[in-house]
């Protein structure tokens, strides 16, 4: 997912191949080997980055202006998208785009309902309860792109776990569309409005994510930015990249890049569904991932074969062959289904999609992954859109330590001690050896006092 502008398309379709067949590796090595964007992109990503904070932080909304005249081609005086212009997009919002926008808003909302873990309460003796209860973040910032793709959906999966929370105060931020009078494209404030999200800007890429992280003061007329407390949703590298520096002066959910599709399948998996599925992924962004794990070099004859021939008939033909075709993609040959099982787990994809015979049971041996998606029937446009789980993922191997957008992205766990003084009594000689232990006796005094 991504707000880069579109490039032209290599001559033809190179889907790199990486054969694993009669080799041990270890996680180190597969992880290493693994199709993977370039590294200096990265590093090149986090020095554009820390300029855009660096503006951001001294400048304000004046950074703003100019980061929007250079990146989006468009100029503004305060990004805060009016309530007018919010209740229009609303309005002209096709029947059938509002009637989907509706089905995935129930979907979505009876998933996170779910979601919200207990409070608990532990009696440890007459008079000793901890308790741990969950409490919502006082306020997050939701970034949703609009680049390539207008990503109402993603409008979606970032408002219904934070309201399933129970936060309180919600921010949005997309970036401002040249086509639209410098707005964000009115799908998407469409579906903030129909969420009742009132609080939206006109920011994109990196400067939106500074800007809920450090706050913008306002001067005059001229509204502020209130800092969050947490930063979620998905974007192009720079926004991950973004999201990274500023996390511990905010909390983010995860570094949801630029997106990403591994398929493990095998030789019953159908040539043209795995093509089709990597294709539907590739789609977003010459940069996007779209890698194929199999034990049968037929099958992946086969799906490239697939690939040329449904890449070329695309509307975004250029895009999806650029994304197929580099070092981020490609079909990863291995000797059998277990060995692929450790290829994936080692890969730690945003979306993995599971075509293999008994595909439940393979799905049930991944470890690492963003969203697992079992079978012909459960592609990764149904989680884009309506399957009712979320879309916002980790991406670039993050799967293995993160998780995806949920209801506790947006939810902190409060420890609340309540002893009485015979519950503290019982213990208290505990403490004091402990603190003398520790060459920390005021520890102990702190105790000892309460009982003189």
């Amino acid at each position: 997912m991504t707000t880069s502008s579109d490039t032209s398309a290599p001559a033809a379709l190179n889907f790199r191949s990486i054969d694993f067949r009669g080799r041990r590796l270890s996680l180190a090595e597969l992880r290493a080997a693994v199709p993977r964007a370039r590294h200096q992109t990265m590093a090149d990503a986090e020095q554009k980055v820390q300029d855009i904070i660096s503006a951001v932080r001294s400048r304000g909304f004046s950074a703003l202006t100019e980061l929007a005249s250079t990146f989006d081609g468009v100029e503004q005086s305060h990004p805060r998208v009016s309530p007018e212009a919010l209740d229009g997009a609303l309005a002209g919002l096709d029947p059938d785009v509002r009637a989907a926008l509706e089905e995935s808003i129930s979907r979505a909302r009876q998933f996170a309902d779910r979601q919200r873990p207990a409070n608990v309460d532990v009696s440890l003796g007459d008079g000793a309860v901890v308790s741990q209860n969950w409490i919502p973040v006082g306020r997050v910032g939701l970034y949703v792109p609009g680049g390539l793709a207008p990503l109402a959906s993603s409008v979606i999966m970032n408002v219904v776990p934070a309201v399933a929370a129970g936060v309180e105060s919600i921010a949005l931020a997309s970036p401002p569309q040249k086509d639209f009078g410098g707005l964000p494209h009115p799908t998407i404030l469409a579906a903030a409005k129909l969420l009742g999200i009132d609080e939206v800007y006109a920011i994109g890429g990196a400067q939106a994510i500074v800007s809920f992280a450090y706050g913008i003061p306002g001067s005059g007329d001229e509204l502020p930015i209130e800092p969050v407390d947490v930063v979620t949703g998905p974007g192009n590298i720079f926004v991950a990249t973004a999201k990274r520096l500023v996390k511990g002066v905010v909390g983010i959910d995860s570094e949801a890049g630029t997106t990403e599709i591994a398929i493990l399948a095998d030789s019953t998996a159908q040539p043209s569904l795995v093509a089709a599925d990597l294709i539907s992924q590739a789609e977003h962004d010459p940069k996007a991932a779209s890698v194929l794990v199999t034990d049968s070099a037929e099958l992946a004859d086969a799906v490239v074969g697939e690939l040329e021939r449904q890449a070329l008939k695309t509307k975004h033909s250029a895009r999806v062959l650029e994304a197929l075709s580099g070092p981020q993609s490609g079909v990863v040959l291995v000797d059998d289904l277990e060995q692929g099982i450790a290829v994936c787990n080692a890969y730690a994809a945003e979306h993995l999609e599971i075509m293999t015979a008994d595909a439940a049971v393979v799905a049930g041996r991944i470890h690492n992954a963003g969203a697992i998606f079992v079978g012909d029937y459960s592609p990764v446009s149904l989680g884009d859109y309506c399957a009712g789980s979320n879309h916002v993922l980790p991406t670039s191997g993050t799967a293995a330590f993160s998780s995806g957008l949920n209801v506790t992205t947006f939810l902190r766990a409060v420890q609340v001690i309540n002893y009485n003084r015979e519950a503290l009594e019982q213990v208290s000689g505990h403490i004091v050896s402990l603190s003398g232990a520790e060459d920390l006796p005021g520890h102990g005094d702190a105790v000892r006092i309460r009982f003189q």
